[in-house]
């Protein structure tokens, strides 16, 4: 048998596309630190009064490129990222 047959229905794809939970783990990993360093760089120009507080309007962005375009869309298969469109991805909800 295949390695193909010998996988259920509910076997996940990533062994047939290449893509290993590590590689998975290590692209949430990149995103979400980019995600926060974009948060922060938002929120540090002037003009944005020092005291006010609350989320800063920064929620999709662009994924670290040292990735496929697979591995981000096996992460919103999973529902652990949704795409915004124009290559911009968000947090799906929930998501910490």
């Amino acid at each position: 048998m295949t390695e193909q047959q010998q996988q259920g229905p509910d076997t996940p794809r990533q062994a047939s596309v290449g893509i290993t939970h590590e590689v998975l783990k290590s692209a949430m990993k990149a995103f979400k630190k980019r995600l926060k360093l974009t948060a922060l760089d938002a929120d540090s120009h002037l003009g944005r009064g020092a005291l006010s507080g609350g989320p800063t309007g920064v929620f999709a962005i662009q994924p670290p490129s040292q990735f496929s375009r697979e591995v981000w869309d096996e992460l919103c298969r999973q529902g652990k990222l949704r795409d915004s469109g124009h290559g911009m991805y968000e947090l799906a909800k929930g998501e910490p």
